[in-house]
Formats: C-alpha cells, sequence, structure tokens
C-alpha cells in the first residue's frame, strides 16, 4: 500500500465511507482497509461511530477510560448510567412487561421481568396469605 492509499484511505474514513466502498475505490481488498484502519485508529466520520466511540460519558460527558479486548463503555460510573436511563425512559426497550389482576386486592397491576406474579404488593401478600386463621394472636 502507497502512502498516497493511506492517506486516500484516511480521508474517506473522515468521509463516512465504508471499508468495502474504499476498497472498490482504490482497488484493495476490504479486510485490507479495515485492518488498516484498526491499526491506525482511523474511526468513521458517521453519526453512528462518534456517539458511541466518543470516548465520552453519556450522562456528564467525562472522558472514558477503555480498556482493550472489552466492550466499549458508554457511561463513567453506575451513578451516570441511572441518571441517564431514568431521564430517557423513552429509549428502554422493555418486552418482559405482563398485566395481571391482583389476587389479594383484585387490583390490576403490571410487573416487568415476572411473569408468574399473583400479588400487587408484599402487603397484598401478607393480607391474603394470612387472613384467614392460622395467627397465633
Amino acid at each position: 500500500m502507497t502512502n498516497s492509499q493511506k492517506e486516500q484511505i484516511r480521508q474517506l474514513r473522515i468521509k463516512g465511507c465504508s471499508y468495502a466502498v474504499i476498497g472498490e475505490k482504490l482497488h484493495l481488498s476490504k479486510d485490507t482497509i479495515k485492518t488498516f484502519c484498526r491499526r491506525n485508529d482511523i474511526s468513521s466520520g458517521s453519526s453512528k461511530t462518534s456517539k458511541t466511540m466518543s470516548g465520552r460519558c453519556r450522562e456528564c460527558g467525562s472522558k472514558l477510560i477503555q480498556t482493550e479486548k472489552r466492550k466499549q463503555k458508554v457511561f463513567c460510573s453506575q451513578s451516570c448510567r441511572e441518571k441517564w436511563w431514568h431521564s430517557h425512559p423513552d429509549k428502554i426497550n422493555q418486552k418482559a412487561v405482563y398485566n395481571f389482576q391482583c389476587a389479594g386486592c383484585g387490583k390490576p397491576f403490571t410487573a416487568y421481568g415476572n411473569s408468574h406474579r399473583k400479588y400487587c404488593s408484599h402487603e397484598c401478600y401478607i393480607n391474603a396469605r394470612f387472613k384467614g386463621g392460622g395467627q397465633h394472636e
């Protein structure tokens, strides 16, 4: 690979071109382009890459220290993660939300992640479980 090609790869990646497109333009393998970009830390200028690989916490904006061969960090701490998710409930993709009717009080309620709930609260469970006799007074 020539120095001219290396510079062209840098410019095209900054513009957001994919490895395959760059490979076609320069008559090089897609994998060769990918390897060169990874070895030289050249990332795409596309919005998807700049958001996830920016190296900044989504909540507070502090710089993130990434560990090699680990999943990319998005938040600097657990508290930032919780703050961000609490302030962006529309981004949560909850698939395991179940609707029930409480066996104790009869009110409808929803529960996340547990498809076997019977009671809306611990209080309803205690009232239903120990209501009819058997109590030691």
